[in-house]
């Protein structure tokens, strides 16, 4: 895959530089050339390329003092070293300063150079994303430590706070889309769902239903977009090659819910879709009604189960992974929607939201239209509702 970044190429060996330019210039890859440590420095004040890949051993200003000078100017660059094979305790020392990776020359396979710089530069994007999420969801948290004095008089202006921290609009992740509607019983909601990539071909999602109603309630959904944000982050900083668990997800933010001792505990449905195998791997925590999966001309209730999050010590969850290739769409309410639904019996109920989706019914306006409450409001309870579709 080409990529339109700038590299700066920092080697005194002419033979070795230009080849390495020409075959990263034939890559898509916009090129800067240095022949030695001096006039690196030089090119990459005036330039700011996106990575740097220098050579270990030159004169006067070797690799390393390249290095050093880079990592006090702009500490997130992505610097790669070039080092011949005897001269390890360099690369030791390149990678303590914090150089993104190494070569080591000669290089027989410029494929292997171009994954390495691949590789470094999704490693900075997602730095990048890690520091935006973060910046914005410390600003919700600021806003909503701010009105707390005003959610005692005037619950409107949480409500307003509390979509801050909401996606915004539906996400569409290749061929899959996820659209979502919140109706709260207050102006505050104890329903909440968020969704997000995990990286180029995973995204993640979730829909919980915090115990309670009001303030209290829509404190804890400010804790679940802090504690879900927070294990991204150290996923993408530390396994992102692992696929991610739900189950252990819930286990965690589990042990952080007790830990704040509200008395509050949150049902929840969670999973990642990869869309490589276009698979769903999620995980149940008390989640009711559960969720439904139309699919192949089929309707039916996802299989699963788990307690409630934050209410016991040590629960048990499990994750369940089904194939979903094909037209499907998965459809998944909040237990607010049952107090609306005109049946008498939860049986009942359940067999009515079954025979409410099909594969067309790849939206909420058209999943609320054949429930007839497209014109709701306000709800005796809050209800969430997402919708989950795919055309692989």
């Amino acid at each position: 895959m080409s990529r339109d970044n700038t590299l700066l190429v920092i080697d005194d060996d002419t033979i070795v530089r230009e080849s390495i330019v020409a075959y990263l210039s034939d890559s898509g890859f916009q090129i800067l050339e240095a022949e030695n440590g001096e006039h690196g420095l030089e090119v990459f004040r005036a330039e700011q390329p996106d990575l740097i890949l220098c050579d270990l051993r030159m004169p006067k200003l070797d690799g390393l003092g390249v290095l050093r000078q880079v990592r006090q100017e702009a500490p997130d660059t992505p610097f790669i070293v070039v080092s011949g094979a005897g001269v390890m305790a360099d690369v030791v020392e390149a990678l303590r300063l914090g150089a993104s990776d190494y070569i080591i020359k000669p290089i027989v396979d410029l494929e292997v150079l171009e994954y390495a710089i691949n590789r470094a530069l999704d490693n900075v994007e997602i730095l990048k994303q890690n520091r935006r999420y973060r910046e914005s969801l410390e600003e919700a948290i600021d806003s909503l430590k701010e009105s707390l004095e005003v959610l005692r008089t005037d619950q409107k202006a949480g409500r307003q706070v509390q979509m801050k921290m909401l996606p915004h609009g539906p996400l569409q992740f290749g061929a899959y889309n996820i659209d979502y509607r919140i109706i709260p019983s207050l102006y505050l909601s104890g329903d909440f769902v968020d969704f997000f990539p995990v990286n180029d071909h995973c995204f993640g999602f979730y829909l919980a239903d915090v115990s309670g109603h009001g303030a209290s309630s829509a404190f804890v959904t400010v804790l679940l977009k802090h504690m879900s944000m927070s294990l991204l982050q150290d996923y993408r900083q530390k396994g992102k090659e692992l696929p991610i668990q739900p189950s252990h997800v819930l286990s965690t933010i589990n042990r952080n819910l007790l830990e704040t001792a509200l008395g509050k505990h949150v049902t929840v449905f969670g999973g990642v879709i990869d869309t490589q195998k276009n698979t769903l791997t999620y995980a149940l925590g008390g989640h009711f009604p559960l969720p439904m999966l139309s699919m192949g001309g089929q309707n039916r209730f996802l299989e699963g189960k788990g307690l409630p999050v934050g209410l016991f010590d040590n629960p048990e969850f499990e994750d369940v992974t089904i194939d979903l290739s094909g037209p499907f769409t998965l459809t998944i309410f909040s237990d607010g929607i049952l107090e609306v639904l005109p049946q008498d019996s939860l049986k009942e109920k359940e067999q009515y939201l079954l025979s409410a989706i099909n594969e067309d019914a790849d939206t909420v306006d058209k999943i609320m239209t054949r429930l007839d409450v497209q014109t709701m409001h306000e709800a005796p309870d809050d209800i969430a509702v997402m919708v989950l579709a795919g055309r692989v």
